[in-house]
C-alpha cells in the first residue's frame, strides 16, 4: 500500500507544532531510553533545535494527502548534510497513521532526496524500527548494504546500537 505523502521542511512559523510532534515521540521513544519528562510533564528537546539553526541539518513534517484534507501525521530528519554520509536523524509517525504505508512512503522519499552514503541507527530493542528499516533499505538498494552493532557514544550502560550502511543512487 502506498500513501499519497510529501514532506514540508520545517518553518520558524511551524516550529510550535515540530515541539508537540516531538513530545509525541520521545514518549514513544521512553519505552527504548529510559527517558522521562522533567517535572514540568516535558521531555527534553534533544536534537529538534538543530534541525530549525543548523545548516547541516534539516527537518521535513510527514503531510499525508487525502481527500477530506491534508493532515500532519509525523516528521523525518536528516543530519550530516555536508559530510560524506547522511544520517536520518529522527523519524515518527503518528500511532493513528502506522501501517499504511506513511512511514514507508515517507523514508523512501527521505532517502530519494539526498543522493549518497547514507546511515540509518536504531536501538537493537526497538523491534519494529528494525523490521521497518531494514524493509525500507532493503527497498531501496537490495542487498547492496551492511548492518552493525555500534556502542552507544557516552552510554555503556545500554546495549549497542544498530547501524544500516548503505548507498543511494540518483
Amino acid at each position: 500500500m502506498t500513501a499519497d505523502v510529501s514532506l514540508e521542511p520545517f518553518t520558524d512559523r511551524r516550529r510550535p507544532l515540530a515541539e508537540r510532534l516531538w513530545q509525541l515521540y520521545k514518549h514513544d521513544m521512553s519505552a527504548f531510553t529510559g527517558s522521562a519528562p522533567d517535572a514540568d510533564g516535558l521531555f527534553r528537546p534533544g536534537r529538534l533545535p538543530m534541525y530549525f539553526t543548523d545548516s547541516d541539518a534539516v527537518g521535513f513534517f510527514i503531510v499525508e494527502r487525502a481527500s477530506e484534507g491534508d493532515a500532519v501525521v509525523g516528521f523525518a530528519s536528516v543530519f550530516r548534510l555536508v559530510s560524506d554520509r547522511r544520517a536520518v536523524g529522527d523519524f515518527f509517525v503518528l500511532r493513528g497513521a502506522r501501517r499504511r504505508g506513511v512511514g514507508e512512503a515517507a523514508a523512501r522519499q527521505l532517502l530519494r532526496c539526498y543522493p549518497g552514503l547514507w546511515s540509518i541507527t536504531f536501538q537493537s530493542a526497538n523491534v519494529g524500527a528494525g523490521r521497518f528499516w531494514r524493509g525500507i533499505t532493503a527497498a531501496a538498494v537490495g542487498s547492496a548494504w551492511t548492518e552493525e552493532a555500534r556502542p552507544v557514544p557516552g552510554r555503556p550502560d545500554v546495549p549497542p546500537d544498530v547501524w544500516l550502511l548503505l548507498s543511494v543512487d540518483d
